[in-house]
C-alpha cells in the first residue's frame, strides 16, 4: 500500500467531517485544496488545507456570536464558491445541522424546505445570477410562525477570534444527524433525506478509493455544491490531498479555459455532462479539448453504453460511470482498471462496506453510507424492509464479477396490456440513432392498453427530421420485440431537466404529453409500422 493509500485510509475512519479536516490539514497544510475559478487567470483565488482550517474555525466563532451552536438548524442557498465550503465546515465544526438547498431552487421549493426543516438561521448569496435572494428569503421567512434569521454569505463571512469566545468542543458524534438534504426534483414532491457525517464520509470514501486518484490529480466541482456531491467531493479531496477547480457556474465552452490553466485531470458531473464536452470536442476534433484530462467520472443519470465508447474515442480519456442517489450518495462506481464491457454496461462495484440484495428485481441497501432515513416518519418506514434494507425503487441485477447492471426504476415500467416494458432498453436503443442527440422513454395512460409507449426527442443541430415511422423501423433492425415498439414520438427542442446534474425530469413530460392525442398516437403508430415493415431502410444499423 502506497503511503497516500495508507494516508487516505487512516483518514477515512474519522468519526466527523471536521475531524477529517483536521487531520487532512496537520498532514499536508500547505497543499492547495480550492481553486476558485475566475473570469480570468487573474481572478482565480486558492485555498491550502490549512487555511481552509483556519478559516473555517474563524468562520465558526462569528457563526457562534450570532447564535448558532451544536444542534442549530442552518439552511443554506448558496453557489459552488470557496466561501461556501468555507461556512459549511464551519457548521460541521460547531456541529449545526446543515439544510443545503440548490441555488436555482425558488419559492416553491424554498418554503418548502424552511418550512419542513425548522430552520432558524438562512445563508444566502445576496444578488446572484439576477435574482435578489435576499428579498425572496426574506420574504418566505416572514410567512413562518418563527422566522428564521437571514444573512449574506457570498463575499464575505461572519468572524471572530475562536479563543476569545471559547467555543464548544468539536462533536465527536459522527452518527447523530445533522444534515437535511432535499430529493432532487426528479419526481414533483421532494423529500427531506438525513445523513450523518459517517454516512457522507462512507459514500466519498467509496468515491476515492474507486477511481484511484493521488496528490498530483486536480479535480473539478462543476456542479452546485449543494447537491449531496458536495460532501461527497469533499471528502475526497481530504482523504487524498489534491485540489479541485471551482465553478460558481458552469457553462461550454466558458468554461473550458479554467479547466486548462489549472490543468484538470479529473472531470465530470452525470451523463450530460459527458455529452457537453463530446458536443465540444467534435468542433475540433483534432485538438483535445482538455489536454491533461484523463478520467471523466460521475453518475446520477443513466449512461447508454455507447456514450462510453464515444467518450473514450472522441475525448481521449476513460470514463468511470457510478451510481448514487440523494439518500445513498455513493453506491456503486466503476474502476479505471474495469474492462471496457464492465464500464460501457455497468454501474461498477460496491465498497465492501455496502450490501447489495436484489429482491423480485428491486435493488435494495444497507451499509454505512445509507442514510438514516426521512425528514417524515411515515416514509422512512416505507422505504427501509424488515432487514434494514434501504428500497431503492431501482431494477437491477448483479454480475458473477459483483458489477451492477440498472435495468430502469420500477416506476420507469411501463404495462402495455399486461406486459412490462423498460424504458431504458428503448433509450439506450434510440440514442444510437444518428439524428437522435438525447431520449426519454414514458409510459402515457390509455383507456384501452393501460398505457402506450411514448418516445421523446431532443435532435442534434443539423440532424434530419426525426419520424415515428422511422424511428420504428429503426428498433425493429436493432431487434426491439414487436409489443415494445413506440406508439407516439414527440420531438422537444430541449428535455426538461433538474438544475443539478441535468437529469430527465420524466414526470413534466408525462404531465405535457399525457393530456392528449392518445388515439391519433395509436393511429400513428399503427401507420409508423406499416411503413416500417413496407419500406425498411437499407443499410440500418444500431450503430451510431
Amino acid at each position: 500500500m502506497t503511503d497516500v493509500a495508507q494516508d487516505a485510509q487512516e483518514l477515512g475512519s474519522s468519526a466527523t467531517l471536521w475531524e477529517l479536516l483536521e487531520r487532512r490539514a496537520a498532514l499536508t497544510p500547505d497543499a492547495p485544496a480550492l481553486l476558485q475559478a475566475g473570469a480570468s487567470a487573474r481572478h482565480d483565488r486558492r485555498l491550502t488545507f490549512g487555511a481552509l482550517r483556519t478559516r473555517a474555525e474563524r468562520t465558526a466563532a462569528g457563526l457562534y456570536r450570532m447564535g448558532i451552536g451544536p444542534g442549530s438548524r442552518v439552511a443554506w442557498q448558496l453557489p459552488t464558491r470557496i466561501e461556501t465550503v468555507v461556512l459549511t465546515m464551519a457548521l460541521a465544526r460547531l456541529g449545526a445541522v446543515q439544510t443545503p438547498l440548490i441555488p436555482y431552487y425558488r419559492d416553491r421549493e424554498v418554503r418548502f424546505a424552511l418550512r419542513e426543516s425548522g430552520a432558524r438561521f438562512f445563508a444566502v448569496p445576496g444578488h446572484w445570477r439576477g435574482v435578489d435572494h435576499t428579498a425572496m428569503a426574506r420574504r418566505l421567512a416572514a410567512e413562518l410562525p418563527e422566522p428564521p434569521l437571514v444573512f449574506e454569505a457570498y463575499d464575505t463571512l461572519p468572524v471572530a477570534d475562536p479563543k476569545a469566545l471559547r467555543l464548544p468542543p468539536p462533536p465527536t458524534d459522527g452518527r447523530a444527524v445533522r444534515w437535511i438534504y432535499w430529493t432532487s426534483g426528479t419526481t414533483s414532491d421532494p423529500k427531506g433525506v438525513l445523513h450523518t457525517d459517517r454516512s457522507l464520509i462512507a459514500a466519498g470514501a467509496c468515491l476515492a478509493h474507486a477511481l484511484r486518484l493521488g496528490p498530483d490529480d486536480v479535480g473539478s466541482m462543476a456542479f452546485p455544491y449543494a447537491h449531496v456531491a458536495g460532501p461527497d467531493y469533499t471528502v475526497m479531496l481530504l482523504l487524498y490531498g489534491f485540489p479541485a477547480v471551482l465553478l460558481e457556474h458552469f457553462s461550454l465552452p466558458e468554461s473550458l479555459p479554467a479547466y486548462r490553466r489549472h490543468g484538470v485531470t479529473v472531470a465530470g458531473g452525470s451523463t450530460a455532462f459527458y455529452s457537453m464536452f463530446l458536443a465540444e470536442q467534435r468542433k475540433d476534433p483534432s485538438r483535445r479539448l482538455i489536454p491533461t484530462l484523463r478520467l471523466l467520472a460521475g453518475g446520477g443519470a443513466p449512461k447508454p453504453p455507447e456514450l462510453y465508447y464515444e467518450v473514450v474515442r472522441e475525448l481521449g480519456c476513460t470514463l468511470t460511470h457510478g451510481y448514487g442517489m440523494t439518500e445513498v450518495p455513493m453506491i456503486t462506481m466503476g474502476a479505471p482498471d474495469d474492462t471496457d464491457e464492465n464500464l460501457a454496461t455497468t454501474e461498477g462495484r460496491p465498497p465492501r462496506e455496502m450490501e447489495i440484495r436484489v429482491v423480485d428485481g428491486q435493488v435494495g441497501l444497507r451499509g454505512e453510507a445509507v442514510c438514516a432515513g426521512y425528514l417524515d416518519d411515515a416514509e422512512t418506514r416505507k422505504a427501509f424492509d424488515a432487514d434494514g434494507f434501504f428500497l431503492t425503487g431501482d431494477l437491477g441485477h448483479l454480475t458473477e464479477s459483483g458489477h451492477l447492471v440498472l435495468t430502469g426504476r420500477a416506476k420507469d415500467i411501463i404495462i402495455r396490456k399486461g406486459e412490462n416494458i423498460s424504458a431504458k432498453e428503448i433509450e439506450q436503443l434510440l440514442y444510437q440513432h444518428p439524428d437522435v442527440g438525447d431520449v426519454a422513454v414514458i409510459g402515457l395512460p390509455d383507456r384501452d392498453r393501460g398505457e402506450l409507449v411514448c418516445a421523446v426527442v431532443e435532435q442534434p443541430a443539423g440532424a434530419e427530421a426525426l419520424t415515428l415511422g422511422r424511428a420504428v423501423s429503426y428498433l425493429r433492425t436493432a431487434g426491439l420485440s414487436v409489443h415494445k415498439l413506440p406508439e407516439r414520438l414527440e420531438v422537444v427542442d430541449a428535455l426538461p431537466r433538474n438544475e443539478t446534474l441535468r437529469k430527465v425530469l420524466k414526470y413534466r413530460l408525462r404531465e405535457r404529453f399525457a393530456e392528449h392525442g392518445a388515439q391519433a398516437a395509436w393511429d400513428g403508430a399503427q401507420a409508423a409500422r406499416e411503413e416500417a415493415q413496407e419500406k425498411p431502410r437499407p443499410g440500418t444499423t444500431p450503430e451510431r
